[in-house]
């Protein structure tokens, strides 16, 4: 985390940019997730208590399960002859560049970014925009809740829900936590007090799969394979099977505990061929094993024991890739 005194300026900086401004964009990454939604609803929440304009923009798709019900929330981005006195916020990724096909749409805005990935650090500079950025939290909206505060504002029982939702789902429902995030599980205790219910929240974020998506999650775990005495499984899903089941019937999450619930697996790979050119790849570990690095090597990112990239190629060349970096790490060990 940066020093306390430079992690206080940022904050400033982006209360700063929000107290001078009366419209704002506030967008997210492609494909979200709950925490990229909860930010970004959580913080037009507060935005508009302020007094100001707020619109939330997302290249979707809203293809999880427990994101369907937040699609309808979202908008476009104004055009061009509207877009006069925005200004953009872009959340829980660490710049335009990850916003899919909005990024046309919204270059040029006066822009704040605020995040919880490592790569941010290396986004844009303090010059160009204020980037808010605390790389050793789990979860973006544990940034937007300080910020909500820092603006002289208490969680409205709406934006509790919507930030422990977000919590919950970057955290595994707190299963990726250890003994050194006891400030994560006061947060949390604060969005409880202030109206978030973690039994609905639970069943939101875990219930309402379709039989379909088991049907393909057994599919996946068919076809497992060991590398590294076990340390390594991988598995994949054919274009096939997403023409079939599509982006709705996935669930990752659940795929991920079983595979790393495996006594001796340091870390899981899921290689999905999802056109005849490219295929998206996520990648999962405990402990010390970093595959943000691995995604990094590919253009992709996220953290240390969950990150994602997209590449071109066929699941046979991907895997080969894929199992190069990993040996590195497992057989120099």
């Amino acid at each position: 985390m940066e020093n306390e005194k430079n992690f206080s300026e940022v904050l400033q900086d982006i209360v700063s940019f929000i107290n001078t401004g009366s419209k704002f964009i506030i967008a997210g990454h492609k494909e979200p997730d709950g925490d990229c939604i909860g930010s970004q609803l959580a913080l037009q929440s507060a935005v508009k208590r302020l007094g100001k304009e707020a619109i939330v923009c997302s290249a979707g798709p809203f293809s999880r399960a427990e994101l369907r019900d937040y699609a309808g929330f979202f908008t476009a981005v104004p055009p061009d002859e509207e877009k006069a006195g925005y200004k953009l916020i872009i959340v829980d990724c660490s710049g335009i560049y990850r916003t899919g096909d909005l990024k046309e749409r919204l270059d040029g805005l006066p822009c704040a970014v605020i995040d919880h990935h490592a790569a941010s650090i290396h986004g844009p500079s303090k010059k160009e925009a204020p980037v808010y950025v605390d790389s050793s939290l789990p979860s973006c909206t544990l940034l937007i809740k300080k910020l909500i505060e820092s603006l002289g504002l208490s969680l409205t029982c709406e934006e509790a829900s919507l930030l422990f939702f977000g919590l919950s789902t970057d955290t595994g429902f707190f299963r990726h936590l250890t003994d050194a995030n006891s400030s994560v599980f006061e947060a949390a205790a604060q969005m409880v007090k202030a109206g978030a219910n973690p039994k609905k929240i639970y069943h939101l974020t875990n219930g309402g799969k379709s039989f379909e998506s088991r049907i393909l999650l057994g599919n996946i775990l068919s076809r497992a394979e060991s590398y590294f005495d076990g340390r390594l499984l991988l598995s994949y899903e054919t274009h096939e099977d997403f023409k079939k089941f599509n982006l709705e019937n996935r669930d990752s999450d659940d795929l991920n505990k079983m595979l790393q619930s495996i006594k001796g697996v340091q870390a899981t790979v899921i290689i999905r061929q999802e056109s005849d050119e490219n295929c998206t790849v996520s990648l999962r570990s405990v402990d010390d094993i970093d595959v943000s690095k691995i995604a990094a090597a590919f253009g992709g990112g996220g953290h240390k024991n969950a990150s994602g990239l997209i590449t071109k190629g066929k699941i046979t060349n991907v895997k080969k890739d894929i199992l190069e970096h990993f040996s590195k790490i497992f057989i120099s060990d």
